[in-house]
């Protein structure tokens, strides 16, 4: 059995989540793959999260093991042997480490971008409050929630289980082949999103087919409070 690529712990996972356009996020999917849906809906993603106890290989970098990310993603699907596989396509992935991105853009052929990075979280007796920043120039972009404290199962066959039970990304690797790998994790809960609020420089980051998507009323927002994951070896289909 093939050993990790990485191990970490995801945790405080802020997801806001928009409709999105097939006509823009075609030209992203990757050969073999094709665009999910939920309730005939595609999604598109803005996700912050923090990276603890991260290890490449089993080794723990120094100033490397625990770092924010945020990212853009919307949804995919892959069948195997009659089997649907359900993934992510991201658009791009920012953290403030730049060994990170050279390894993950080097290893994985994915679209990391280094930015300077914060994050806070603060707990009392009946909310979570959480946030994740990232600078374009000399602007703070933000995703930030207040949600309660505790964490809920995520009801099967929900918005909530189609937004996180996704376990394999897809990456283009070239016109015929298609980069997958693996991310175990157990099935996360989620705190309920009482409100949030986020500042996005789409145009900079993303590009201004993806300004009309992000700048629309979301969908939704979730929480989930995270767990270990396991992201397994590249495959090339």
């Amino acid at each position: 059995m093939a050993k990790p690529f990485l191990t970490a712990e995801w945790r405080n996972l802020l997801m806001i989540n928009f409709e999105a356009d097939p006509a823009v996020l075609q030209q992203y999917v990757p050969h073999h793959t094709e665009l999910d849906t939920w309730n005939n809906t595609h999604y598109a993603s803005l996700v912050g999260f923090l990276f603890t106890n991260t290890r490449v290989m089993g080794l723990s970098l120094p100033f490397h093991r625990h770092f924010e990310e945020v990212n853009l993603r919307f949804y995919v699907r892959y069948k195997e042997a009659g089997i649907w596989k359900r993934g992510v396509v991201f658009i791009k992935e920012l953290v403030p480490k730049r060994m990170i991105t050279f390894v993950a853009n080097t290893v994985y052929k994915e679209k990391y971008a280094t930015h300077v990075m914060r994050h806070s979280w603060k707990h009392t007796d009946s909310q979570l409050e959480v946030a994740y920043e990232w600078k374009t120039g000399p602007h703070w972009n933000h995703l930030k929630a207040i949600a309660g404290k505790e964490a809920l199962p995520i009801s099967e066959g929900s918005e909530a289980s189609f937004i996180t039970d996704h376990y394999w990304g897809y990456t283009h690797m070239g016109t015929a082949h298609t980069g997958e790998y693996q991310v175990t994790h157990p099935q996360w809960r989620v705190h309920p999103v009482r409100e949030y609020s986020y500042d996005c420089d789409t145009e900079t980051l993303y590009g201004s087919a993806f300004v009309p998507m992000l700048q629309q009323t979301p969908i939704s927002a979730l929480l989930a409070e995270g767990s270990a994951i396991t992201v397994m070896p590249k495959k090339i289909l």
